[in-house]
């Protein structure tokens, strides 16, 4: 893992693929689709199309602008700039021409990833359909052995695909496969330090506020530890994501520790708490599950469910 973490200001995502709300991106009625996957340019202003003032430390939620030329418009559900070689995950959603989420797409979708050059790099792989608020998911997978820039292209999405970029080993900030996952003090119902409230979860806290990161850590059994704020998060992704861990939490009690950590130090959902800094984070929510010697095994961005969160840590 690299000493420095990216400033939180920077807020940037590669290829021209601006990061944004989710909902934000598909919620437009004048059918604007945003710019295609196929621009590869880097974006020269802050990621996101947030109303949030600039400099006002808002995080990014994971996500981008729907790219269109197909019969879906596809919307990516996964951050830029934070995947290193080895397997991806690459979450989209589909959306209409007047970007709605459709919500009864279909159960499964093929997909082949190329190179820049448009060669298809190994077999078709495909995705089940995952539902979760605000609108259904396909996970795709696929293993990326060199850093370089690549297209997801679904069946029946735009003809070029959705880029993304994956980096070389050792050169993104956030803790990912094969990484430990740094200890950190995170806020606990008796110590907040300085963050209020600790948890956004309504009407109550979520149980995941009893041990910090640091005491998981040092439990001898693996850590589930989520950063995302129910309360706040822009793309609506945040609250579900939380309420599929505390679904499953005690039927794996034996063996992994679960800690939520809060995006912002309170209320006003300006000033990114210190857990964001912490852990690299330009993007909410994600959550890194380790074994019992601390290190990251899966990192799971922007969204999930209860189904994909459970084969997770099944597989694990």
């Amino acid at each position: 893992m690299p000493s420095t973490v990216p400033q939180l200001n920077r807020r940037r995502f590669l290829l021209g693929v601006a990061a944004a709300s989710v909902l934000a991106a598909c919620g437009s009625s004048d059918g604007d689709t945003g710019s295609s996957g196929g621009d590869t340019g880097s974006s020269d202003g802050d990621a996101g199309s947030s109303p949030v003032p600039s400099g006002s430390g808002r995080v990014n939620d994971a996500g981008s602008s729907p790219v269109a030329d197909g019969r879906y418009v596809l919307v990516q559900r996964f951050p830029q700039d934070v995947q290193e070689v080895g397997t991806q995950r690459l979450p989209v959603s589909l959306a209409s021409a007047d970007g709605g989420l459709i919500q009864d797409g279909p159960p499964a979708l093929s997909a082949v990833v190329t190179d820049v050059d448009g060669q298809a790099l190994g077999e078709p792989i495909t995705a089940v359909r995952r539902d979760v608020a605000p609108g259904p998911y396909y996970a795709f997978r696929t293993e990326i052995t060199d850093a370089g820039v690549f297209y997801l292209v679904v069946d029946g999405g735009p003809e070029q695909g959705a880029a993304f970029q994956v980096m070389d080993a050792g050169t993104v900030a956030v803790p990912g496969p094969g990484d430990a996952l740094p200890p950190f003090d995170t806020p606990t119902i008796e110590d907040p330090r300085g963050v209020d409230p600790v948890c956004t979860r309504d009407p109550e806290p979520c149980p995941f506020h009893d041990l910090t990161l640091s005491e998981a850590l040092e439990s001898g059994k693996g850590v589930v530890y989520l950063i995302g704020t129910p309360a706040f998060c822009q793309t609506g992704t945040c609250a579900p994501a939380l309420e599929s861990i505390i679904d499953i939490a005690d039927d794996y009690a034996d063996r992994y520790v679960f800690v939520h950590a809060e995006v912002y130090t309170d209320d006003t959902a300006t000033v990114p708490a210190p857990a964001i800094e912490a852990a690299g984070l330009t993007y909410e929510p994600a959550l890194f599950v380790t074994d019992a010697d601390g290190i990251v095994v899966e990192r799971l961005d922007a969204v999930w469910n209860r189904d994909e969160l459970v084969e997770t840590l099944d597989r694990i």
